[in-house]
């Protein structure tokens, strides 16, 4: 069979795990309107008859400000060696600008083929596209240009071929039914955190992280972190309505990927700082 890797790599925001989510058929990364959504690398796998793709999904690039961020950079780094292929992600719907240049910069220098998906085209005038697909080309020497849309999977099934064409003779990397190598535990916690970036303000979402506490037959436990008492307070809301509202929301997908109903428990507590703590992030597993 063909099998390899391939990373997926642009600056944050442009719909590198909507993407993924939809070249895998299914659910694999957790997305949000949110940049630096994405925080560690996550292999999203793709099978088909007579290959298997591995997706890097990879944080956003960006410069540091944070443990946290700092991490998240170098996790980009590592994960552009030994790959057989990068699919480089620019959105149809913006300017490309300084940010898509530096990641260009990064990518094309790798010595492998890299393939872009100009994303989000999807409700605008063909004009347009061609107009960003001219501006994209001069960013390197690039192997393909696909204009797709992650939300609809307009161009997807040609972009998925593209990819699968550069991948070498070799195993499956992983059992055919898997779709990801996330361990459970971390995907409801991921599933988690997407419902509670979803019902927050702009200023908390990067504070905040989650972590399973028990994963049972009948229960699940969870533990959503904030760095402040007023952000503790927004994530709880008035009555605890905003926290009633994380659970309700991942529940049915986290009962979903386990197979069998629970009753979700979420806490919420404040944790001043966590993400300048490196004991903080091993615990998180970031």
């Amino acid at each position: 069979m063909k099998s390899g890797f391939v990373a997926v790599a642009g600056r944050p925001n442009v719909g590198k795990s909507t993407l993924v989510n939809a070249l895998c058929g299914g659910k694999v990364a957790i997305v949000s309107d949110k940049p630096q959504t994405t925080r560690r690398r996550i292999f999203g796998i793709a099978n088909g008859d007579g290959y298997q793709l591995v997706l890097a999904d990879l944080p956003g690039f960006q410069r540091p400000q944070d443990a946290l961020t700092e991490r998240m950079q170098r996790t980009v780094d590592q994960s552009l060696d030994d790959v057989e292929a990068v699919l480089f992600v620019l959105s149809a719907r913006e300017r490309i600008g300084a940010g898509d240049r530096y990641v260009a910069k990064r990518v094309f220098g790798i010595g492998v083929p890299v393939v872009i998906a100009l994303n989000k085209v999807d409700r605008l005038k063909p004009g347009h596209i061609a107009e960003q697909m001219t501006r994209a080309a001069p960013l390197g020497d690039f192997h393909a240009l696909h204009p797709v849309s992650a939300v609809t999977g307009d161009g997807v099934d040609g972009l998925r071929e593209e990819l699968v064409g550069l991948l070498p003779e070799g195993p499956a990397y992983y059992p055919l039914e898997q779709r990801t190598d996330l361990s459970t535990e971390a995907q409801v916690a991921e599933l988690v955190r997407e419902k509670a970036l979803q019902l927050t303000r702009e200023e908390d979402p990067h504070a905040i992280s989650v972590e399973v506490e028990e994963l049972g037959e009948k229960v699940v436990q969870a533990t959503i972190f904030v760095e402040t008492e007023s952000q503790k307070q927004i994530v709880i809301g008035k009555g605890d309505s905003v926290v009633k509202k994380i659970g309700t929301r991942a529940r049915p997908e986290i009962e979903h990927l386990l197979g069998h109903q629970v009753f979700l428990e979420l806490k919420v507590k404040a944790r001043p700082r966590w993400r300048r703590d490196e004991a903080m992030l091993e615990r998180l597993g970031l």
